[in-house]
């Protein structure tokens, strides 16, 4: 299927590693023109050569902390220098913090509230008037199970799930707002998604638990397989694309059908 993506330029949050490096690496083999922006500079760079080995299209990088006001405006003109528009926005940085409720401290919940929840408003407030400019664009917004339902223990998180939560109606109410603008917003919602860096800070936080084989007991699907990023990227590439121009305000669960609610 020809997603249409060839030459659109595309900015990637949290594009350095897991979901947000595969959709990053699914776009630039779309022939996309594509930024990744990320907080270490090293990983960026490591990120880049990794998606232009292996697609042969060139990538660009952009150093920014998505919880920085400051940082965002500089991205908005890196984006702008470099591409002078922007077809395609996919908000992925955010973050899970998992601990009991008593326990969350206040720089944990405003931090949870910072990378997830406002990162995804400002960065779209700023960037979406460039595409009313253009006439049109699209916004992938990648949200969290945490957002959609009351995960069992060892995920109950109190401290990020309502920031998850916030994302997904934030992508519903701008969905409606920014629709007469050509502009569609949909969001993906992970379940238990299996990154090496994920599962290390799992596993630092819920070290009592052997992990793999209590995510794989929640799922339903056969074969109880944790997803993959490349199969994220492939839905958030999905979805950004024109193949799919009347899809807008959905809300796209990809669980291996955990979230039963």
């Amino acid at each position: 299927m020809n997603l249409g993506l060839e030459n659109k330029a595309v900015l990637v949050t949290g594009g350095s590693s897991g979901i947000g490096l595969e959709t990053a690496r699914r776009f630039a083999a779309e022939g996309a023109r594509v930024l990744i922006c990320a907080r270490r500079s090293e990983v960026l760079d490591a990120a880049r050569d990794d998606i232009e080995d292996s697609t042969g299209q060139a990538v660009e990088t952009a150093q920014a902390d998505v919880t920085s006001v400051p940082s965002i405006d500089r991205l908005l003109d890196t984006v702008t220098e470099r591409f002078g528009r922007l077809d395609v926005l996919v908000n992925n940085a955010g973050t899970g913090i998992y601990k009991p409720f008593l326990e969350v401290t206040d720089e944990e919940l405003e931090y949870g509230m910072a990378i997830n929840f406002f990162a995804q408003f400002r960065i779209t407030q700023r960037f979406t008037p460039m595409m009313i400019e253009q006439g049109g664009g699209s916004v992938v917004n990648v949200s969290g199970a945490t957002g959609a339902t009351v995960q069992d223990d060892p995920f109950l998180s109190s401290a990020t799930g309502p920031a998850k939560a916030a994302e997904i109606r934030l992508s519903r109410i701008l969905a409606a707002e920014l629709g007469r603008h050509n502009i569609r917003v949909n969001v993906v919602v992970p379940g238990l998604v299996l990154t090496s860096e994920r599962f290390a800070k799992w596993e630092r936080e819920m070290s009592q638990r052997d992990l793999l084989a209590w995510g794989s007991s929640q799922i339903p699907l056969a074969g109880d397989e944790w997803g993959t990023p490349e199969e994220l990227a492939n839905l958030i590439v999905f979805a950004a694309s024109g193949s799919v121009r009347f899809m807008t305000g959905a809300v796209l669960i990809a669980d291996g059908g955990q979230n039963k609610s």
